[in-house]
């Protein structure tokens, strides 16, 4: 089995709004086709905010990567977020997760990133099993989260 990543551009962006619609219907995440081809429009097109990758295993894409950049005083520098990974439910418990995983740290070593952040359901122990596996830790508080609603 051979997992390779792409680099996601704007010439992927049918494919990558077909896969980020996947995963929001199965994680009941809103999704909005106009609104997010223009999020991604503009996520795609400006590197400062992050990068996305398309997980192909041989020629075939299987799910995708985000990974948002920010930069975070108590990590002393630039911190990464996992905004999004999703892989097609048949690609699932076969390894694939932990080798995206730790090619997302990767990248991130690449970039100077001091720590990388990701959230998981609370309904999802599956995730949470890998999580905890490559190392991810519980703190001691909660992620908590206000719309700004600047459409």
């Amino acid at each position: 089995m051979t997992i390779h990543y792409q680099m996601a551009t704007i010439a992927d962006l049918a494919l990558l709004q077909d896969l980020v619609q996947e995963f929001h219907a199965i994680e009941k995440l809103p999704f909005d086709h106009d609104i997010d081809r223009r999020v991604l429009i503009h996520f795609l097109t400006d590197q400062s905010l992050g990068q996305a990758w398309l997980i192909q295993q041989n020629a075939e894409v299987i799910g995708y990567i985000i990974l948002t950049l920010g930069y975070s005083l108590e990590y002393r520098g630039q911190d990464a977020f996992i905004d999004e990974f999703y892989l097609r439910p048949p690609y699932r418990r076969q390894g694939i997760g932990t080798q995206t995983l730790a090619f997302a740290e990767g990248v991130c070593k690449t970039l100077n990133v001091r720590a990388l952040h990701l959230e998981v359901d609370f309904e999802n122990p599956n995730a949470q099993r890998l999580y905890r596996k490559v190392g991810y830790q519980l703190h001691d508080r909660f992620l908590m989260t206000k719309p700004l609603g600047n459409d």
